[in-house]
């Protein structure tokens, strides 16, 4: 999800809700303790330098459990932060603290922000050995090949290894097969 994305939703909520994909809720008392402009330089496995910018907004629970962010304040500091930091309109990264810091993507379900789990992936699968993954299909769904000769017995078809299909009134010169 966009910071405009986001900008365009609060003056739409009476409240700012933010929920982990697993179902459990960010506290009610969160609060957003960082709204940045981060930009990651890097190089991949494959020897590309690469350059991702995204807005990154840091949830933190505090024990001051009476504490609400509402949407027009949530507004007010992204508006600053634009201002001041010449934040670009980029895909957002939450970061959530649980056992460790959280990096999450963002959306929306109508009702509350979805804190969506990220992964990690090769980004040079071309060039750093990994294969591809093979197609999986169901013997049921194979079709059955059609022969690739014709053989003069079920003994040269035995011998021979391949899907022949066998006419005993061809001639006993075709006593191998392809």
């Amino acid at each position: 999800m966009k910071l405009s994305q986001v900008k365009a939703l609060l003056p739409t909520l009476d409240n700012v809700t933010f929920k982990l994909e697993n179902g459990t809720f960010v506290p009610e008392h969160f609060h957003v303790t960082e709204i940045g402009m981060v930009t990651k330089n890097f190089i991949d496995c494959g020897g590309t330098v690469r350059q991702e910018k995204m807005v990154n907004f840091q949830l933190w629970n505090a024990n001051d459990l009476e504490h609400r962010l509402k949407p027009i304040k949530l507004l007010n500091i992204i508006e600053l932060s634009e201002k001041q930091l010449n934040i670009e309109d980029t895909e957002i990264e939450v970061e959530y603290q649980s056992n460790t810091i959280g990096k999450y993507g963002l959306a929306f379900d109508g009702v509350n922000f979805i804190l969506q789990n990220k992964t990690t992936a090769c980004l040079a699968n071309d060039k750093c050995g990994i294969p591809q993954e093979k197609q999986k299909v169901n013997l049921s769904d194979l079709t059955t090949q059609s022969a690739c000769c014709t053989v003069s017995s079920e003994n040269v078809k035995n011998n021979c290894g391949c899907n022949a299909n066998v006419d005993e009134t061809v001639s006993s010169d075709k006593n191998a097969c392809c």
